[in-house]
């Protein structure tokens, strides 16, 4: 068979055999959400409060089905979009540091961190079981739910790899990138 025929040519100088890996990439416009935050860093102080226009991308690799597909664009799409949307036009608190206190009341969140106090609406905040609310945080966030969701909805897809990055301005994001063996 030739190369033109469907099979591979290996380079003369190329050691062992060669394995494919299939994989999809996610990086829609609309995969984006504006969220407040603050970081707080390791000697307690913190980060005034702003906000990031942030964008997403998702890599996921995997075992090809028998349609020859990593996975159907028209169902991961949304939800990697749904996701989003739960951190949209809100504060993000993280639950998991030690030294920020969150106070949970019927309609009002409390923040307390050394003498820095903040009172702010329920529905306007998303509290997230994260240390911090880095870009490295906030890709943990994801790809954790990603994997729950897309265990619920494909439960026939085998993940080699998920990658998801978060960019909080152009040409400045973090990624994770998760690995399963088989």
């Amino acid at each position: 068979m030739t190369a033109q025929q469907g099979s591979a040519q290996r380079p003369t100088d190329a050691p062992g055999a060669a394995t494919d890996t299939y994989g999809v990439r996610l990086d829609k416009q609309y995969f984006n959400f504006d969220a407040a935050h603050f970081l707080i860093f390791a000697d307690g102080t913190r980060e005034e409060l702003h906000g990031h226009n942030y964008h997403v991308t998702v890599d996921l690799d995997a075992a090809l089905d028998p349609a020859w597909m990593v996975a159907d664009f028209l169902v991961v799409k949304p939800l990697v979009k749904t996701l989003l949307q739960e951190l949209c036009h809100r504060t993000l608190l993280p639950t998991g540091h030690p030294l920020l206190l969150i106070e949970t009341h019927d309609r009002e969140i409390h923040a307390f961190l050394g003498e820095d106090r903040w009172i702010l609406p329920r529905r306007d905040v998303r509290l997230l079981d994260i240390p911090n609310t880095s870009s490295e945080s906030l890709c943990r966030w994801l790809c954790d739910r990603l994997v729950e969701r897309l265990g619920q909805t494909l439960p026939a897809c085998r993940i080699d790899r998920l990658a998801v990055s978060v960019q909080e301005s152009p040409g400045q994001a973090a990624h994770l990138e998760r690995r399963w063996t088989r």
